[in-house]
């Protein structure tokens, strides 16, 4: 096996796998295919070519046929002989399509489930070495086969929030540990997992104790757009702005007692919240602020330590994709894709909110440079802004402002006016003195 992959494969590696297949219904069929261990697209070079040759009657057909393997699982070499296939000798190709289709699937189907068997009976083999080498073809066919989507994915795997870093987890595993209030399968596209485990829309789900499944692509962003649903469920982008996740019994007494807490600080001189009229308010003082930026704007209960998230999900998963296939625009070839106008939901909890609130009548244009700045933020944290450097000028606008009220303070007088004299090196009279 090994000596005759390496004829036919002009490789110099040892094969990964080997499926040796001989079947006489529906079709003939006699194949032998190689799994290689590793793929030459991965080093940047040119994309693969098929790698199964064709044969009938041990004549050869074709060699390398993109006719009876899909585009998608180009990785596998080897050879096809069926003695089912009409034979033209002038053109030296297979006439009867319909026979090619059935070799096609009858094919396809039985290397699906060697990859299968390979993922239930040698899983950490095929995580290691199979699946992250090919995870990107799989993906592909996901993208390309509707007729094997189901099948494929049953082979992805992900990394969750609720596995330890560096472990992944199947669909199915994930469906199995779903509670039975959840109806749904939740995903989070982020750069790491760190960046994921502090995104600001991760906080309802982890109120919840609903596990998310991480993804780190653009390709997988658009493998999950593409599947829509499994088993049943449909995949839901936490990024979603009317995401209805239902709240344990314990975190639901949580928040009442934060709300009968947040009732009696307002009814004193130090509230903690905005009342639901004062974030009326302040939502359309932001829309009238922002209306280039800003569609909407409300208030949410999804968020716990973050005082804002822009919630446009088709907006986003569609800019990555096409940051991502437009290249020009990063190249300054032409611009790229205006953003369009978010929707942006604000926390009524958060101390900057209700700050902002307090402020936007006494110090306006303040309140405008923290709510552009929020703004950013979101985006920031949606994968939106397309150049962060932009947002320079307003952080050292802020920061001076933070300076000037400092200093302001010090000079006021006070403890802090007499701490600064006494830190002051004496003078040199003062040392003759002495």
């Amino acid at each position: 096996y090994s000596a005759f992959y390496k004829y036919i494969a002009n490789a110099y590696d040892e094969p990964l796998d080997v499926l040796h297949y001989k079947a006489d219904a529906p079709i003939d069929i006699k194949a032998l295919f190689f799994i290689p261990s590793f793929h030459s697209e991965k080093y940047g070079m040119e994309r693969m070519g098929p790698g199964v040759s064709l044969y009938s009657r041990k004549i050869l057909i074709e060699n390398k046929s993109p006719d009876i393997l899909p585009d998608w699982l180009r990785f596998v070499k080897g050879v096809v002989d069926s003695e089912d296939l009409p034979l033209s000798i002038s053109r030296e190709k297979a006439q009867d399509s319909a026979v090619i289709q059935k070799l096609r699937k009858a094919l396809t189907r039985k290397i699906l489930n060697h990859i299968t068997k390979m993922a239930k009976k040698q899983t950490d083999r095929y995580k290691d070495e199979f699946y992250g080498e090919y995870q990107f073809f799989l993906k592909e066919g996901i993208c390309q086969d509707y007729e094997f989507q189901e099948p494929l994915s049953k082979l992805l795997y992900f990394e969750t929030s609720k596995t330890p870093k560096g472990e992944s987890t199947s669909f199915d595993e994930y469906v199995g540990r779903m509670t039975p209030d959840q109806k749904e399968i939740y995903y989070l596209c982020a750069p790491s997992r760190d960046l994921a485990l502090e995104s600001p829309y991760l906080e309802v789900f982890e109120q919840s104790g609903k596990e998310v499944i991480f993804i780190y692509t653009a390709i997988d962003d658009f493998v999950m757009a593409n599947l829509g649903k499994y088993q049943g469920r449909a995949l839901i982008s936490a990024e979603k702005s009317d995401i209805d996740v239902v709240k344990s019994s314990h975190d639901k007494d949580k928040d009442k007692d934060k709300d009968d807490d947040d009732d009696d600080s307002s009814s004193s001189s130090n509230p903690t919240k905005l009342s639901t009229e004062e974030a009326t308010e302040l939502c359309a003082w932001i829309q009238k602020t922002m209306p280039e930026q800003v569609s909407i704007c409300k208030v949410t209960t999804r968020l716990a330590s973050s005082p804002a998230v822009v919630t446009d999900n088709e907006s986003s998963a569609m800019r990555r994709m096409m940051r991502m296939v437009d290249a020009d625009s990063q190249s300054g070839g032409r611009e790229g894709m205006p953003l369009p106008k978010q929707q942006l939901e604000i926390n009524p909890h958060h101390p900057i909110i209700v700050g902002i609130h307090s402020i936007r009548q006494k110090e306006p244009t303040l309140a405008k440079v923290l709510t552009a700045q929020i703004f950013d933020n979101c985006l920031m944290a949606a994968g939106l802004l397309d150049d962060s450097r932009s947002m320079l000028p307003r952080l050292n606008d802020i920061l001076l402002t933070v300076v000037k009220g400092a200093n302001h303070a010090n000079d006021g007088g006070g403890s802090g006016g007499a701490t600064e004299e006494d830190d002051t090196p004496p003078k040199e009279s003062d040392k003759k003195e002495e």
